[in-house]
């Protein structure tokens, strides 16, 4: 063999182990390591739970159909007649189903309550995983796009009944009377919502104000002087279909009554706080 050969024959093989050396190399890691979560088996009633959604989903089961028997339910799914009673019951404060006893009775599939809407958010609220910042902010973002709705859609029976609305309003006196007012203005803003038509707006927007009027009563807050002006001022506009207008009255209403919520929560607060203190110092 020539020496020339023995060079390309060399460098041949040097060639190959230095791959072999690369592959063998381990990569930089300079990426990041895998997150495992840890396994959570779902307890028997929340899979039966699941099923029963799931054939909604499908429509497979519609409002005012009937479950089976519980026995057979139980059969069915190979499970004990206690995870179906957990299950059923679970659903029944989901406002999924309505029991009914009797000879006629069982589980029935129920059409959904928006009123659980509201109480999901009131305990969110009350448990402070929603704050009242957050809580007010999301009312004047909501009512804005409820204006535009509104302007584009409401009917003259609508706009009739908001102005019978204003006109009890008028008969109130301004101090007192409070639980009235507060169901007058519950119903102005009903009847806003009902204007969008639009099922999910009325939804949140009948939660959103039911649980701000709540803390209007909680925090005495005196009845706003031009409230009857803003509120005929306001209806013009939507009867009008001045989107603009209409958007900025209800924004400055809003924004008015969010910076007096804000107070009284800070003078709640801090009364609180001094109460503490005077409590811990006098023991």
């Amino acid at each position: 063999m020539s020496r020339k050969t023995t060079t390309v024959a060399t460098r041949s093989i040097a060639k190959k182990n230095s791959r072999r050396r690369v592959a063998a190399e381990p990569v930089a890691k300079d990426r990041s390591q895998p997150q495992f979560a840890p396994i959570r088996t779902k307890r028997v009633f929340e899979e039966i739970c699941e099923q029963v959604r799931r054939e909604m989903a499908a429509g497979s089961l519609r409002p005012g159909d009937k479950l089976p028997p519980e026995r057979e339910l139980a059969t069915k799914l190979g499970v004990s007649r206690a995870a179906v009673r957990e299950a059923l019951r679970s659903l029944e404060i989901a406002g999924v189903v309505g029991l009914q006893k009797g000879a006629r009775g069982g589980a029935f599939i129920l059409k959904g309550d928006p009123d659980l809407v509201t109480q999901s958010i009131r305990d969110m609220f009350h448990l402070g995983r929603i704050s009242l910042d957050n809580l007010t902010e999301a009312r004047t973002l909501v009512m804005q796009l409820a204006m535009q709705l509104a302007c584009e859609r409401i009917r003259p029976t609508t706009v009739a009944a908001l102005e019978r609305n204003v006109d009890r309003l008028t008969t109130l006196p301004t101090t007192g009377k409070a639980s009235e007012r507060v169901a007058i203005s519950a119903e102005f803003y009903r009847l806003i919502s009902q204007a969008t038509d639009n099922t999910v707006l009325q939804m949140i927007i009948e939660a959103l104000t039911e649980i701000v009027l709540q803390q209007v009563v909680q925090s005495n807050i005196e009845f706003f002087p031009n409230l009857i002006v803003h509120r005929r001022r306001l209806v013009e506009y939507i009867a009008s279909g001045k989107v603009d207008d209409a958007k900025r009255e209800m924004t400055d209403h809003l924004q008015r009554l969010r910076r007096h919520l804000m107070r009284a929560e800070r003078t709640a607060t801090e009364n609180k706080t001094v109460r503490i203190l005077t409590e811990e110092t006098s023991h």
